[in-house]
């Protein structure tokens, strides 16, 4: 957006003085901050319709229907909802050829006193783009950072001032969209993990675009997608659950990936599973450095790699966090179950390299530190020389001269583990060596599986 950034406050007023969108707020909890943003804010008359505080359980469930959670996405698009028909059916003979409807709402968990759990809350809001058309909902999840009530408060109050404007505004834009809901809002002050456009409205966005974006501008560190398609938080998906992740860039999926997974959880998860933990996950992660092409995201081929990966019944972590100590600490946010990382003999040699630990004071020390800290074990799947037939397995991989002994260590521990591959043959082709036979005319599919080839196809 040219010219000077606009405050919230600004925000507000500029669409106060916009005659065509009026609508409603609801909001539950953390008071009416974002109403409360657009009183202030003067000419509040030309945009407001009404605003509730349905604050009281018993007064919520009279007007919205009952719910186990009132902090949740559910009860977010009851309230849009609820309030958006309720304009319509109350304004829409009087003012629907000039107005551009919206109902904004959102429920949230701010700092009560003397509180240390997690706050965190749902905002969203259901509108038009123009008199008379189909409206769509913009749903998305924060977390609350600050350590005060008040200072939550306010970044709410600015949150939902934001999004409201980036509805208006920047709905064509999803870069646009998403750098405008922290305007004004300092790194530290909140994560959003989850933002998706639902309705007729919004028929042509594919929410896996913008879960990827969170992640691009750092407004979140992962996001995941289910294998049927849906884009979940993290903590939704990985609650109380031990998970298996391989990490790889999947161009292209291949049946080693598919056997690596399966070989690992043979003998996973250990000891230590908690009582009433749900079913371990496979997760693929890719991280955002694994999806550029000439310094750029490949859009294509990131949504590619995913319809793969979810075909075969996979859930699919992207994060920004290129190093193994930052993947394993993001993981910790979201569960506290057993978390197996699969790797190749590859990527294990890559962990003894200084790059990925020159930011650390404690250099390679911290970095296996920081990684077997958080209750993370290594499972390493071999790998075949195929210029002498060497078979390299975790149990005589030759680590760096200066670190054998600490390796030893890793492996006595039971902190790094080997697992078998069921097929010597899938060692025979690597992703590169598949994708130059593709590009040759060479032999290549039985060392894939039938829901990747064509994404082989069109990267040979």
């Amino acid at each position: 957006m040219k010219g000077p950034l606009l405050t919230a406050d600004d925000k507000a007023l500029q669409l106060n003085l916009d005659p065509s969108i009026y609508g409603t707020f609801a909001e539950i909890g953390a008071g009416q901050e974002v109403a409360n943003r657009f009183f202030r804010a003067s000419a509040s008359a030309g945009t407001v319709a009404k605003t509730i505080s349905a604050y009281d359980m018993t007064i919520s469930d009279a007007l919205y229907g009952k719910t186990s959670r009132y902090v949740s996405q559910d009860r977010l698009i009851d309230m849009v909802n609820y309030e958006y028909e309720l304009l319509e059916e109350r304004l829409g003979e009087e003012r629907g050829d000039r107005s551009k409807f919206f109902s904004f709402a959102n429920t949230v968990r701010a700092r009560g006193y003397q509180d240390e759990e997690e706050c965190h809350g749902w905002l969203g809001i259901r509108c038009q783009s123009r008199s008379g058309g189909p409206s769509g909902t913009i749903v998305l999840h924060t977390r609350l950072l600050d350590r005060e009530n008040v200072d939550q408060m306010e970044a709410l109050g600015i949150l939902g001032v934001n999004l409201i404007w980036a509805a208006y505004k920047h709905s064509k834009d999803l870069s646009a969209f998403v750098k405008s809901l922290v305007d004004f809002l300092v790194p530290g002050r909140i994560e959003i993990d989850m933002l998706k456009f639902l309705g007729d409205r919004f028929t042509m966005v594919d929410n896996r675009l913008c879960a990827l974006e969170l992640v691009r501008q750092g407004l979140t560190p992962a996001t995941v997608f289910m294998p049927d398609g849906d884009v979940v938080q993290p903590a939704e998906a990985f609650y109380k659950t031990p998970l298996l992740v391989l990490r790889g860039s999947f161009i292209p999926v291949t049946k080693l990936h598919l056997d690596m997974l399966e070989q690992a959880g043979k003998n996973f998860p250990p000891e230590g599973v908690s009582e009433g933990a749900r079913p371990c996950r496979e997760v693929c992660e890719v991280s955002l450095s694994n999806l550029l092409r000439d310094g750029e995201i490949d859009l294509v081929s990131f949504i590619d790699r995913v319809d793969v990966l979810q075909a075969l019944g996979k859930v699919v972590m992207i994060s920004n966090c290129p190093e193994f100590h930052r993947v394993a600490a993001t993981l910790r946010l979201y569960t506290r179950e057993p978390v197996g990382m699969v790797l190749s003999i590859g990527l294990l040699n890559e962990l003894f390299k200084e790059k990925w630990s020159e930011k650390l004071a404690g250099g390679i020390l911290e970095s296996f530190g920081r990684l077997f800290k958080a209750g993370v074990t290594l499972l390493v799947y071999p790998w075949q020389n195929n210029k002498d037939g060497e078979l390299v397995t975790a149990e005589n991989f030759r680590a760096p001269e200066n670190l054998k002994h600490l390796y030893r260590h890793f492996i006595a521990s039971g902190r790094i583990s080997g697992i078998d591959c069921s097929d010597p043959k899938l060692l025979e082709m690597t992703g590169r060596d598949i994708l130059r036979a593709a590009r040759d005319g060479g032999d290549w599919e039985e060392w894939v599986p039938e829901e990747a080839r064509p994404l082989v196809k069109s990267h040979a």
